[in-house]
């Protein structure tokens, strides 16, 4: 016989959001500074020197280490450790990563050309190691705080905020730089020591709720914990499922993230856009056109929170309608007053390629809301792989500026929409205890194939371009961005085919992963 359940932080809806916002620090920061160079290509060729294959070289050796192990390393470390001593390693290696890219840029080691670019690349690997460890983190206390509530509506904001990092890096780099290459990385880095600290805030939660856990055991009764087997990983990596899964993974990813830190350059070179803002163009608020551009942000990330999680949690329906009205009209009234400036901002590249996340952040709470309610997630993959697919067709073949808005917007909600469906797909695929492995192991593939389109994306742009680079670099003819782009297409095709495989794999396994969470299969 047993007493009433022991009441413990995580029952606390207060308590959980609250959690969610720290542990989310950590994820706006660590994707700013994997993405904020996207916008600032241009700048890395003219003030650096840098070609399109070094850019390329700088991001693709951030996922070096963890395509030998180290995230799956981490996250056999993170299954044993626990998230508050793997975290403050793996932190700390982020953080000093950063920061020595960030002192590279600077000039601290040497001025040459060579040298800045070795010693960013150090500091981008070391950051790049601790990189992913700290997403599966994230994952893995989410899944912690929130299994049994809110599970996949938690991963859809924390994957959300993420976008924010990604979104105000893309967009508001150049304006914090002032223009220049290295006040950028040093911002990106101070926000990784920023996100930081609130994970440190965190663990004293963290604590605290793992000694409720162990009070709230039975009396008399030990529990000893699972020890970690090489069994395990054989019995992960056979299960037909988890390989879909993990292969799906990769193939949409390398599809979305090393466009986005080509995509400002390519709307500059293939629709003109503008690469710097003009005054017009400018928000200022205290006198900064940086933080007018953060609060534009920051308030889209707001009217988007509210409008795909408040009116879910609503009851009445008339009630919900009207708070709906509401916000959609004041939501209206806001973009008529600054519309024009909005225009000008949809002609800048780094402006408007920062749809793609500014999508996820509109439409990734509203489907893992949806996950959570009413299922569907491998059919909710097929279609993101489909959208896929179009976005990337309609920008490397079309050369209408209409298209290829809304390819960016299609793009945006695939972002959205397969996240939203994989991660908690994971949750009901593999034992909780064993989460950290499965994400590190998804993670470690993953990098695969980012590192091999983050550079190779830059080398055939080179390759194809090659008889022009003089003219390209002398402003006087632009890149030809239709063939590494049309390399994105083709993971589509296979991410669709991919999805396919993972629906039928559930229907004989019967992990449930189209029936809605908590739902019996």
């Amino acid at each position: 016989m047993t007493g009433a359940k022991v009441k413990t932080l995580r029952d606390s809806t207060a308590m959980r959001w609250f959690v969610l916002i720290l542990i989310s620090g950590l994820t706006f920061s660590t994707y700013w500074f994997q993405d904020f160079m996207s916008g600032l290509k241009g700048i890395m060729e003219s003030e650096m020197g840098f070609s399109s294959e070094e850019f390329g070289r700088i991001i693709g050796l951030t996922t070096i280490a963890n395509m030998f192990g180290m995230i799956l390393v981490g996250g056999v470390i993170l299954d044993k450790w626990g998230i508050r001593l793997t975290g403050y390693v793996f932190g700390i290696l982020a953080t000093i990563g950063a920061a020595t890219t960030a002192l590279a840029a600077a000039g601290f080691f040497g001025h040459d050309k060579g040298t800045i670019l070795t010693m960013m690349i150090v500091g981008r690997i070391m950051f790049g190691s601790g990189l992913e460890i700290l997403c599966v983190l994230a994952t893995r206390t989410i899944v912690k705080w929130f299994k049994g509530f809110e599970m996949a509506l938690a991963m859809a904001i924390n994957i959300g905020f993420g976008r924010l990092g990604t979104a105000l890096g893309m967009a508001s780099s150049l304006d914090i730089g002032g223009g220049r290459f290295s006040p950028a990385v040093t911002f990106a880095a101070t926000l990784i020591a920023l996100s930081f600290l609130m994970f440190v805030i965190y663990t004293f939660f963290d604590t605290r709720i793992d000694k409720q856990n162990k009070d709230a055991l039975i009396p008399g009764v030990v529990v000893p914990e699972e020890e970690f087997h090489f069994s395990d990983f054989v019995k992960l990596i056979t299960d037909k499922s988890f390989i879909y899964i993990t292969l799906l993974c990769v193939t949409f990813y390398a599809a979305v993230f090393p466009f986005i830190q080509y995509a400002p350059d390519m709307l500059i070179n293939k629709f003109g856009f503008t690469s710097k803002l003009p005054p017009e163009g400018s928000v200022m608020i205290f006198g900064s056109e940086a933080l007018g551009i953060v609060a534009v942000y920051l308030i889209l990330f707001v009217f988007a929170l509210a409008f795909s999680i408040v009116p879910s949690r609503i009851n009445n329906l008339t009630y919900r309608r009207l708070f709906t009205f509401s916000l959609v009209s004041i939501f209206a009234v806001i973009v008529f007053n600054f519309w024009g400036i909005l225009q000008i901002w949809l002609h800048n590249g780094s402006k408007t390629a920062s749809l793609i996340p500014l999508g996820t952040i509109i439409f990734t709470p509203i489907f893992g809301n949806f996950v959570d309610r009413k299922g569907k997630a491998a059919s909710l993959m097929m279609l993101g792989s489909v959208l896929l697919i179009f976005a990337h067709l309609s920008l490397s073949l079309s050369n209408s500026v209409t298209l290829g808005y809304l390819a960016l917007v299609s793009l945006g909600i695939a972002f959205a929409l397969v996240p939203a469906a994989m991660w908690p797909s994971v949750a009901k695929i593999v034992p909780e205890n064993r989460l950290g492995t499965a994400y590190a192991t998804m993670f470690t593939v993953q990098n695969w194939g980012l590192g091999t389109f983050f550079w190779g994306i830059g080398a055939v742009l080179d390759l194809v371009n090659h008889d022009n680079l003089p003219a390209i670099r002398e402003g006087k003819m632009t890149y030809d961005y239709t063939i590494p782009i049309m390399m994105l297409v083709v993971c589509g095709i296979i991410s669709i085919f991919l999805a396919a495989l993972l629906k039928k794999a559930d229907a004989k396994q019967a992990y449930g992963l189209e029936f809605p969470s908590g739902a019996k299969k």
